[in-house]
């Protein structure tokens, strides 16, 4: 009797099969600036929703690993990406508080195989292989120009602007300030920082508008103050006001009339396109055709609010 010929039998047989040992689970660690942000929970929906699609696609378990500070800390951020590492995550999504805290971090996530998608906030010295958002500088110009457009070019104008050592905080404002010099007519005080929570933003706003009343016009670089209820203490239209983001905490602001214009982001787009960029890279090996991946802005106003609300109902449904 031939020994060998129940194993030679068995390793043809397991040759003959198709040759796949691909890996069947994947985990992203997803770290947004500050959990509980309306902004940055839109995106992680819609991560949640493309991992579970593209896990029925490609017959695989996509699991999204969210490690987010309750408050921006950017120190903290690149805390959470070490315990990804060592948790042995096979990706990683940030929008990064502060590009200098994290690029080291990012860049060793990198080096150990663990690519980095960032949205929302880049570290563009990092090797992160993708950037998801939008080309803040012409959105920050994209403000001041509509609310130029909304004062007919005369008027005293303020901004407000989150974290200052944010990237795309800071293409904001470089835009916003280069557009108020196209309008001489328009007496552009500053743009001031604050801490970015709804509280801090309605303080800021509340603090400047005591020290300058005559300011006609806001512009709100991030739409932090509109994350809560009668942020706006003036009567709906005897101040103008342009923010950027349209979440439904804002929508009421248009409704009201106390905002004319929401220059809106895909969030939830932002959110599934890191994680379909993320899985390409990881089970397809195909790496996106740009690194900068930049959408166009929403412009929402009365006339289509109702229907930005649907798809918010759709994508945050309560």
């Amino acid at each position: 009797m031939n020994l060998l010929r129940p194993t030679l039998l068995v390793l043809a047989a397991v040759l003959a099969a198709p040759f796949s040992f691909a890996q069947q689970t994947y985990t992203l660690g997803m770290v947004a600036k500050s959990a509980g942000n309306p902004f940055f929970e839109a995106a992680r929906a819609g991560a949640n929703d493309a991992a579970r699609d593209l896990g029925k696609q490609h017959g695989i378990t996509v699991k999204i690993d969210w490690r987010t500070p309750n408050e921006e800390d950017a120190q903290k951020q690149a805390e959470f990406i070490e315990q990804l590492l060592l948790n042995g995550a096979d990706g990683i999504i940030i929008s990064c508080s502060d590009a200098n805290k994290v690029t080291d971090t990012i860049n060793k996530a990198v080096a150990q195989g663990v690519p980095v998608a960032t949205f929302s906030g880049d570290a563009p010295a990092s090797q992160r292989f993708i950037s998801i958002g939008i080309d803040d500088y012409a959105a920050g110009a994209a403000t001041f120009e509509a609310l130029a457009k909304e004062l007919g070019g005369k008027g005293v104008v303020a901004a407000i602007d989150g974290n200052p050592n944010a990237v795309n905080l800071q293409q904001r404002a470089a835009g916003f300030r280069a557009a108020a010099k196209k309008f001489p007519g328009i007496r552009f005080v500053d743009i001031f920082y604050h801490k970015e929570t709804p509280q801090d933003a309605v303080a800021k706003i509340e603090q400047v508008m005591q020290a300058n009343p005559d300011i006609t016009g806001w512009g709100l670089l991030g739409g932090w103050p509109l994350f809560t209820d009668n942020a706006l203490k003036w009567p709906a239209g005897t101040i103008k006001c342009v923010s950027i983001d349209a979440l439904p905490q804002q929508l009421g602001y248009v409704r009201s009339g106390h905002v004319q214009l929401l220059l809106g982001q895909d969030v939830y787009g932002y959110g599934r396109l890191a994680v379909e960029s993320l899985v390409n890279k990881l089970l397809l090996k195909k790496s996106p055709p740009q690194s900068i991946a930049n959408a166009a802005l929403i412009p929402v106003t009365r006339a289509n609010v109702e229907a930005i609300a649907k798809n918010w109902e759709i994508w945050l449904p309560k």
